[in-house]
């Protein structure tokens, strides 16, 4: 939702992500002893020397052990053990070595890395971006969406379908709802709704705007057999009457609702199919407002994302290396070990140290078509796409690991969250402590695009 439309007047300014960095700075500072002054030669001395100089620490510990008498030797040893067990439960809590830690237990997590270093794990491997065009972003800010959490806990609270397995879950609804919100379009459209979660979303940031739907099983089959919604202003092309988002006759079937201006449509996809596919389709068509629920990250995803396309080494963030021995290679191999999504070297390359895309390849179609790709191809499909780009946002996870006790995105390959992570009472505040933990898994960096005017 980088882009607000009131009155016909873009809301974006710019700005680009920032990848949270830490400092520890240290001060070391020494002092030296002062030396006493050496006496006259003569041997005289102003100074009772008994007075001045120290005795040895041997003997005060003699002088002491010989006055407590041999009583209180099994006080001593006792002490002694019990600050050697002290400095043992130190040495397990603190180092890394001797800790065991859970996969998938937060609590573990953070032992281990701690808050900071829970909160400085956002963006460690890079978080690439597409460049725009004219460099615009959002004009609103982290507030906004703060705001709009508070909001959207109550609402998203009284959803029909609450367990919506393999749909979206808590982060992308929300995403999609502020979007849509601040956006006010005259249309809203849809490729992709399987049972109508995303149907349902959309229609209670718009109660009033008019929808289409594309999805080749229509969302009122699921009703047979538990919970869906069907919406009762939304054109359905469902079913028996199902089109593909690529061959609908967009300008009539606009026409027909009244819609002349396309600036003032957004178009949502939940559709898993190639996106520069889809971005294609949609400049063909004239939309200029696109979200994409599912930008998988490199080397994850059943098909090719702009993620992965804006996955370039000359982008801040991005490119790779497959060498086993870099410091790349420890880290997501460290990372894989917590995070289920998180990819090491040995799954993000394949023959000949192909890492874009998947492997190398270019998937569509929920993975049933894959095309290998060269990186030259790679790299133009990147320069193709900030050509026509004047926005790219991609929406933030709502809290942090710490909170939200997610274990599927990697937070290295993820923007700063919109609740910190540490930010308990803020998290309780909300209302998102009042959520399954389970809604807040399903996070694949929503994205948002504004496609630049024709000729701009």
């Amino acid at each position: 939702m980088e882009r607000g439309m009131n009155n016909g007047q873009s809301l974006w300014h710019s700005q680009s992500p920032k990848t949270p960095t830490t400092m520890l700075d240290r001060a070391l500072s020494s002092r030296r002893p002062h030396s006493d002054a050496d006496l006259s030669a003569s041997g005289e001395s102003g100074t009772d020397e008994s007075k001045t100089k120290r005795p040895h620490i041997y003997l005060l510990t003699s002088n002491f052990l010989s006055r407590i008498g041999h009583q209180w030797w099994p006080c001593l040893i006792l002490a002694l053990l019990f600050l050697v067990l002290l400095f043992l439960i130190s040495v397990a809590f603190h180092s890394h070595s001797f800790v065991c830690i859970s996969r998938f237990d937060p609590a573990a997590r953070i032992g281990f890395f701690g808050l900071d270093g829970l909160e400085s794990d956002f963006g460690a491997l890079g978080v690439p971006w597409c460049r725009s065009k004219h460099g615009k972003e959002v004009e609103w800010t982290s507030k906004d969406l703060l705001k709009g959490l508070e909001e959207f806990v109550p609402i998203y609270e009284t959803r029909p379908i609450k367990n919506n397995m393999y749909g979206m879950g808590f982060d992308h609804s929300f995403g999609l709802w502020f979007m849509a919100r601040w956006l006010k379009p005259d249309m809203m459209i849809e490729s992709g709704a399987f049972k109508g979660h995303s149907t349902w979303v959309l229609r209670q940031a718009m109660p009033d705007t008019p929808m289409i739907s594309l999805t080749p099983r229509h969302p009122e089959k699921y009703l047979r057999k538990g919970p869906a919604y069907v919406d009762g202003n939304c054109t359905y092309f469902a079913g028996k009457d199902f089109v593909d988002f690529g061959s609908v006759d967009w300008k009539n079937v606009l026409r027909k609702h009244g819609i002349t201006d396309l600036s003032r449509v957004i178009v949502f996809f939940d559709d898993h199919q190639n996106e520069l596919k889809r971005l294609k389709q949609a400049l063909k068509a004239g939309f200029r407002h696109l979200i994409f629920e599912d930008n998988y990250d490199t080397g994850t995803g059943d098909h090719y994302s702009l993620r992965q396309i804006c996955d370039q080494s000359y982008i801040r963030g991005g490119g790779h290396s497959c060498f086993k021995d870099s410091d790349e290679a420890r880290m997501r191999s460290k990372r894989k070990k917590f995070w289920e999504k998180a990819v090491d070297t040995e799954e993000l390359c394949g023959p000949g140290e192909t890492w874009w895309g998947v492997k190398g390849e270019m998937r569509d179609d929920f993975n049933h078509t894959n095309t290998p790709i060269s990186y030259n191809q790679h790299f133009q499909n990147s320069r193709y796409v900030e050509s026509i780009l004047d926005v790219y946002w991609e929406l933030p996870p709502v809290a942090g690991p710490s909170l939200t006790h997610q274990s599927r995105y990697d937070p290295a390959r993820a923007t700063p969250p919109i609740v910190a992570d540490g930010k308990h009472r803020l998290f309780q505040r909300i209302g998102l402590g009042r959520l399954d933990k389970s809604v807040f898994n399903g996070y694949t960096q929503m994205v948002y695009l504004e496609i630049s005017k024709p000729g701009s």
